[in-house]
């Protein structure tokens, strides 16, 4: 054997370990790092080391024809390795590039489809000792071609993609080396094979791959120390950002904004401006998370949080704070530009959001401060504004500026707050009941749940002393809650003890009446007390109703269907009462009191209370009269065919104690 053939079959055997080793450090770092292109690099260099391996045995071989089974085996190895090693190595500068996860199911069609290519190449005319070019062409040239479309393909992807960093414009370079070797030993080999110069290009290419091939498996664990170094920047960085930023909106958090006021604050007073803190609060948000779903929620927020980011107003800071709140911190002139700004915001809101085919709508309401009119610091601002957007759901308005006078009227809150919940935590509330007769037997009908608070220090204490505080604290639903259980308690108890069901009516406010939960909830406590659904009574006022009208159609349908009676408390005071009754799917209209006080003297009233009997009846509901306190006014209610009455002449709000007495006088 010459002296040639040994130190070819050494040099091929170093590479095979040069390589085997590249990849032994590369599943080192993969088990470390976990990327999937680590593992393609690391296969990759693994079918190297192969295709090394079996050049290694054709050098060592050389003498043995190339028609022999050993020597068509050890091609085919060397053919499908190397068409591995070319295909894993592109997938994995994609998957690298993309930061992708490529399917398990197409790396194993590109095995299974080199396999397929390099076998079929190596046995075309593989036992056929005439057919010597034939072969050349098939396990030389044809391969030599696809590599170089594979290598400069790569080549060209690197050149147009937008990461770049040191180690992929070097693998550019050798992509692009190395496919201008293929595609030019493809034309030679097929257009100057005869040629004595050829011999010699055939002798000096092993030498030019092994170099190539060796940069790459070294600049492939440079690329992967890099993009460890990369992702340690990228998490360090993102981590900073989430600290900075809401991650479900990319706006600023609560603590930017409070980092970034102090200098947008100096930045307005140098230009002579002032700033406007607008914190916006989206109204009935939570009814979209339970009806449309969380996902449709985040949607939204993140759309709303980038039309205020794309304000034409060119915002200093939006933020932010919470759950549906946002802060908008606008510079402007003069306060005429408030006005504008604050109808823009709320067409900002109000536009529809459309998702998933459907179109929602949402409105907000605005409190909003200056500085450095109302305050001198980022929190002192933003406390202010809180307390105009408080005063503003409260009172049921768009948009509130704070005045001073609202801070002694929020202390007031603070402590009613705290007040009211303590007192139902500890059960001070108590159901006061006002007996209903019905009409045409002269029996108790059921009776209405009026609340009432023994107040540890202040005594008893009627509703007008605390439920406008419960409204403007936005408690109405926890109230309502509590109310309602204390009512199905009652009802449970006094069947329990007395052997008697009476049926009790509740007012709703529209905050519960519009909760998606709100049946769930009676169902519970219906459930919770082995209470019949007939026995329990939903009042609601006509606003409520008109608030949201097919809504409200619905929910009032479901009830019905579990049993549960509807009625319209104070009807004739809201809006253009006749005109709806008529679809309206109500068991109960109850005539508010100042109707029935003033129809003994009135005619117009009397009219009014004798058409609303006449016009009910002719829909098919009941009628009850409420505020009754003189004899004259029953009879008249008597006479106008009223179903039932309600009102201080048959008994004021009396307590449970002496309401077990009224059963039995009235039995």
């Amino acid at each position: 054997m010459s002296e040639q053939l040994i130190a070819n079959t050494f040099l091929y055997l170093t590479n095979a370990i040069v390589f085997g080793t590249l990849s032994f450090f590369l599943w080192q770092f993969f088990r470390g790092f976990g990327r999937q292109y680590v593992k393609l690099w690391l296969l990759s260099l693994c079918s190297l080391s192969i295709s090394q391996l079996a050049l290694a045995f054709k050098a060592y071989s050389i003498l043995t024809p190339e028609t022999h089974l050993i020597q068509v085996i050890n091609q085919g190895v060397y053919l499908s390795s190397y068409f591995l090693f070319v295909a894993l190595f592109i997938t994995g500068i994609f998957s690298a590039q993309q930061q992708i996860i490529i399917s398990r199911n197409r790396i194993i069609f590109i095995v299974i489809l080199n396999f397929v290519l390099a076998w079929a190449f190596t046995l075309t005319c593989a036992f056929a000792s005439a057919h010597v070019y034939d072969r050349f062409f098939m396990r030389e040239t044809l391969p030599a071609f696809l590599f170089a479309v594979g290598y400069l393909s790569t080549a060209y992807y690197l050149l147009q993609s937008q990461v770049r960093h040191f180690s992929n414009r070097i693998m550019l370079w050798l992509s692009a080396i190395l496919g201008l070797r293929f595609f030019f030993f493809s034309m030679i080999s097929t257009l100057a094979l005869s040629e004595s110069w050829f011999s010699l290009v055939a002798h000096l290419i092993p030498y030019f791959d092994i170099g190539t091939h060796a940069v790459i498996g070294f600049v492939i664990l440079i690329w992967m120390q890099g993009a460890e170094r990369s992702a340690a920047i990228s998490a360090r960085n993102k981590a900073n950002y989430l600290g900075k930023h809401d991650p479900l909106t990319g706006s600023l958090n609560r603590e930017q904004v409070m980092e970034k006021m102090p200098g947008v604050m100096e930045s307005a007073v140098a230009n002579d401006k002032q700033l406007c803190i607008f914190l916006m609060d989206i109204k009935r948000f939570k009814f979209v998370n339970d009806t449309y779903g969380l996902k449709t929620g985040d949607y939204i927020l993140g759309a709303i949080a980038k039309r205020l980011k794309e304000s034409l107003f060119q915002p200093k800071i939006v933020g932010r704070l919470s759950g549906d709140s946002f802060v908008y911190v606008f510079e402007f002139d003069k306060k005429e530009q408030i006005p504008k700004a604050l109808t823009h915001l709320h067409e900002l809101i109000a536009r529809p959001y459309q998702h998933q085919g459907q179109d929602i709508s949402l409105q907000c309401s605005i409190g909003y401060s200056y500085y450095p009119e109302h305050g001198s610091s980022a929190e002192e601002l933003l406390q202010l504004a809180n307390l105009a957007l408080f005063h503003a759901e409260s009172r049921n308005e768009i948009s509130k500026q704070f005045s001073h006078d609202m801070q002694v009227q929020g202390r007031h809150l603070l402590a009613m707050e705290k007040a009211i919940k303590s007192a139902m935590k500890h059960d001070e509330f108590e159901l006061y009941y006002q007996p209903q007769l019905n009409l045409l037997n002269n029996k108790l009908e059921g009776v209405e749940a009026l609340i009432r608070w023994n107040h540890p220090t202040d005594g008893f204490l009627t509703p007008d002393k605390f439920l406008d505080d419960v409204e403007a604290l936005a408690l109405n639903s926890e109230f309502d809650n509590y109310v309602l259980d204390k009512a199905c308690q009652a009802i449970a108890r006094w069947h329990k003890e007395y052997n008697r069901w009476v049926a009790v009516a509740v007012n709703i406010t529209a905050v519960e009446f519009q909760d998606p939960q709100l049946i769930a909830k009676i169902q519970a406590l219906l459930l919770k007390y082995d209470v019949p659904p007939s026995y329990l009574e939903l009042e609601i006022t006509e606003n409520v109703v008109m608030t949201d009208l097919e809504s409200a159609m619905n929910t009032i349908v479901v009830l019905q269907s579990m049993g549960i009676k509807v009625s319209i408390d104070d009807f004739g005071t809201g809006y253009s009462s006749l005109a709806y009754l008529r679809n309206l799917p109500i068991d109960k209209i109850k005539i508010d009191r100042s109707f029935v006080q003033e129809m003994a003297e009135n005619d117009s009233d009397l009219t009014i209370v004798k058409s609303m009997i006449k016009l009910s009846h002719g829909l098919g509901k009941r009628v009850l009269a409420e505020g009754v306190e003189t004899q004259t006014q029953l009879d008249i209610l008597r006479k106008l065919d009223c179903d039932a009455i309600q009102g201080y002449f048959i008994s004021k709000p009396i307590s449970e104690i002496d309401l077990v007495k009224y059963f039995s006088r009235k039995s």
